[in-house]
């Protein structure tokens, strides 16, 4: 078995469990192992400290399987962590056919992501060891939900800083051109092959049932509507308007079909191919307001390192957003950049406040839906924030 020697006082963050290990905290590597090749990991004294999956080309250059020195890395084991993490999801589920059921390093499966859609997995590997074991892994996954149709989105730049090309198909069964779901009666359909994503923002499936009940009677304003995920669920929620905003003509042209098959009034709702940022400006200058806004911006900050033009870009669209805001409105505002962190992110929209010269109280937060839980060990994981503000 290939071995990972870690240098002096580096095996603290294993020892909390955290899955991650950097090749700056490697001293030496015994042996020659392979990508995505399972590794044991000691401490300077050489006590065992994980098994971990390899992967040479990564700045994180090992990821944790397990800390148990009896664990066997096998498809048994992952059979098991499959089945667990699908468990773990059955009181989430309730009231829709789609969620997350892998959510990687939360699950004990760094790399892997599965969303459902019906009968549908969507599945992202995107790490070396996840790779390495994906027929061991579908097959899991294909036993454990009676999926008919599994489709692969390993389209995420991540890969190549694992060594491996990006790669899109179906891995079992023949995807249809359009999916089809249900949340909370509300009906979607899904672009797996080609939409954003897996298809679908599953992770604010609990954001849209708060501005579904947020909604009755007000003007709504959504920005980066997508396919139309917060429209529908304002209009559900008895909005008397809602304008939606977004760059992608293809997204809008699904969310009207959305919006038709779910029976919705076409003059409630008008869908606008414009690019945010310009749009906003434009609307401030035409004197229009509105009682509840969402911002759902796509990642502005991938890493800490993108930090500062992100947060000019957040600062730039909640401050126009809150002039745009009748008094006593709300703002839904929302970052998923991972390099942006929850107390950041406040700080900027109380700076957009500020710089927009009106007062404003947070009343709420958003996170990301339960089937995206993460582990307590990996804040790395916590990526989706989001604020509920109040004009004043």
């Amino acid at each position: 078995m290939p071995r990972l020697h870690l240098k002096p006082g580096r095996e603290k963050s294993l020892r909390q469990h955290h899955p991650w290990i950097f090749s700056g905290a490697i001293a030496r590597v015994e042996g020659e192992p392979s990508s995505g090749a399972t590794v044991e990991v000691l401490d300077a004294q050489g006590a065992f400290l994980a098994w971990a999956a390899f992967s040479p080309q990564s700045q994180i250059r090992a990821r944790a399987w397990s800390f148990e020195a009896k664990e066997r890395i096998d498809a048994t084991f992952f059979a098991r962590r499959i089945a667990a993490a699908i468990a773990a999801r059955a009181p989430w589920l309730t009231g829709s056919d789609a969620a997350r059921l892998v959510h990687g390093e939360a699950d004990g499966l760094p790399g892997l992501v599965v969303d459902r859609y019906g009968e549908v997995l969507v599945v992202q590997i995107l790490a070396a060891g996840i790779e390495a074991w994906r027929e061991t892994l579908v097959a899991a996954l294909l036993r454990h939900t009676g999926a008919t149709v599994v489709y692969e989105r390993s389209d995420a730049e991540v890969r190549t800083l694992e060594g491996l090309p990006e790669r899109c198909g179906a891995l079992h069964g023949e995807l249809p051109e359009m999916v089809e779901i249900n949340e909370d009666g509300i009906r979607y359909r899904v672009d797996v092959a080609a939409g954003q994503k897996t298809g679908f923002y599953l992770d604010q499936r609990v954001s849209r049932q708060r501005v579904r009940a947020l909604a009755q009677g007000r003007e709504v304003l959504n920005c980066f509507c997508y396919s139309g995920g917060f429209s529908l669920a304002a209009l559900a929620g008895g909005a008397t308007s809602v304008l939606s905003l977004d760059s992608s003509a293809p997204a809008l042209d699904l969310a009207r079909d959305n919006l038709r098959r779910n029976g919705f009034a076409a003059a409630q709702a008008e869908w606008r191919d414009a690019d945010v940022f310009s749009e906003l400006r434009r609307l401030r200058d035409q004197a229009r307001s509105f009682d509840l806004i969402v911002l759902d911006p796509p990642k502005f900050a991938p890493t800490a390192q993108h930090a500062a033009r992100a947060a000019r870009a957040y600062k730039d669209i909640n401050l126009t957003a809150l002039k745009l805001l009748r008094p006593g409105g709300l703002l839904a505002t929302f970052s998923c950049s991972g390099g942006i962190d929850a107390v950041l992110f406040q700080s900027i929209v109380a700076g957009a406040a500020l710089d927009a010269r009106v007062e404003a109280r947070l009343i709420g937060h958003f996170e990301a839906s339960p089937d995206h839980a993460t582990a307590l060990c990996f804040p790395e994981g916590t990526y989706l924030k989001g604020l509920l503000v109040q004009k004043g």
